[in-house]
């Protein structure tokens, strides 16, 4: 059978750019490829959401792999025994095998970013990055897949900004305003056979590196706008910031600079200075930090020194 346009994702962002084109008529969605729910069990995959009611919803197949690598036996049979036309990831966060690209005939294509053009961002969680690193703009990149991560195959690009305001969701919003008119000019390129990439980038490489929940760890030694940073950098849909409040965690989900000026030079880094409205003013290293929304199974006082680390430990 063949397959004209098949989109890989697994998650919220891939349903919404699947309705996005059947909704709009800009092209018809062949084949969604998604991993089976039993893959969870594996593999920590932040905002996921199944995608089988696409098929009822709009006639689309969906093929859900038992491997998010696309390895296993049948997966490879899958992609053998068919034919494929045009391939889209929208929140497919793996390579896909050499072997598996080869079966399109126009290739498969991707969204990558960075606050500088590609190959400089290569790697893992992109918009986390940016955030953790106090980027201020984001190249959205439509490149094409190879056999390398994030190669500078682009087909176009676009920028938006990363304000002081911003959180991971919201730059995800705008993450899907940008992907949706990226893929919508690939596939109208496609449908005009059109589709040109630019392989000539003079810009150098640099890798972000892996992101797991551990590294939503707050270090009261570090500043305001770092810890800040990291706050909007890993809240929702990811695991949250955490600090300890001896041997109870402390999980933030959202917070604020509140004023560097006052003299809070009697509290330590990291301790409550008073709480008001439920919401915890801490001393940081250069000001305080006003913790809007956490959880903790403990009661946190006035006096209580929040740190990185479990007292248990």
């Amino acid at each position: 059978m063949r397959y004209d346009v098949v989109i890989f994702g697994v998650k919220d962002m891939t349903a919404d750019i699947v309705e996005y084109i059947m909704q709009n008529g800009i092209a018809k969605v062949d084949l969604v490829v998604t991993i089976h729910p039993d893959v969870l069990k594996k593999n920590q995959v932040s905002g996921y959401q199944g995608l089988s009611w696409l098929t009822e919803k709009y006639g689309i197949e969906v093929y859900e792999t038992h491997s998010y690598s696309l390895n296993d036996e049948e997966s490879k049979r899958f992609f053998t025994e068919n034919e494929f036309g045009l391939g889209i990831s929208m929140s497919w966060q793996r390579l896909i095998p050499k072997d598996v690209l080869d079966q399109f005939e126009h290739g498969v294509f991707g969204l990558h970013g960075g606050c500088g053009y590609l190959p400089f961002g290569r790697g893992r969680s992109p918009l986390n990055w940016a955030v953790v690193r106090g980027d201020t703009r984001f190249i959205l990149n439509m490149f094409q897949y190879d056999d390398k991560a994030d190669s500078p195959n682009v087909f176009a690009n676009e920028m938006f900004a990363i304000n002081p305001h911003d959180t991971i969701r919201t730059l995800q919003y705008k993450n899907v305003l940008v992907s949706r008119r990226l893929i919508t000019k690939l596939l109208k390129a496609h449908q005009d056979g059109t589709i040109r990439v630019r392989r000539d980038s003079k810009d150098f490489d640099s890798w972000n590196g892996k992101r797991t929940a551990a590294d939503g760890k707050m270090d009261f030694h570090e500043r305001t706008r770092d810890l800040y940073n990291l706050i909007r950098a890993v809240s929702r849909p990811f695991p949250g910031a955490f600090c300890y409040a001896g041997k109870d965690k402390v999980t933030v989900w959202s917070a604020h600079p509140f004023d560097e000026m006052l003299d809070f030079s009697m509290y330590a880094p990291g301790e409550i200075i008073d709480i008001m409205d439920e919401k915890l003013i801490v001393r940081t290293v250069d000001g305080s930090l006003l913790i809007e929304e956490y959880v903790c199974e403990a009661q946190l006082k006035p006096g209580m020194v929040l740190c990185g680390d479990s007292a248990g430990e």
